[in-house]
């Protein structure tokens, strides 16, 4: 189980990202533009920097739902693969089955 502070600060750092999601993506348009002039890429660049660091989603961290685990996350499930296990041996993840070969 992870502490809870560092799943509070990763949910803290979800919300940044989605608050500031239109007006990254906006900027960011500008500065790849061909078309916009030196001035407003550096202008842009410069807004862009003036957001906050925990808005950018390189900053987020893929925890485990339950557990808030970091590591073997399993994307499509949200879960760690610990979690996966236990789950999906209860029968409780719909079209997950135990196979052996």
């Amino acid at each position: 189980m992870a502490k809870k502070s560092s799943v509070e600060k990763n949910n803290r750092r979800r919300l940044l990202v989605d608050r500031y999601k239109e007006k990254r993506a906006a900027l960011k348009a500008i500065i790849k533009s061909q078309s916009s002039s030196m001035q407003q890429r550096l202008e842009a660049q410069d807004q862009l920097s003036a957001l906050p660091r925990n808005s950018s989603a390189v900053r987020v961290r893929n925890r485990c739902a339950l557990t808030g685990r970091a590591r073997a996350y399993m994307g499509f499930f949200k879960l760690s693969r610990i979690m996966f296990r236990e789950l999906a041996l209860q029968g409780v993840l719909p079209g997950v089955k135990k196979t052996s070969w």
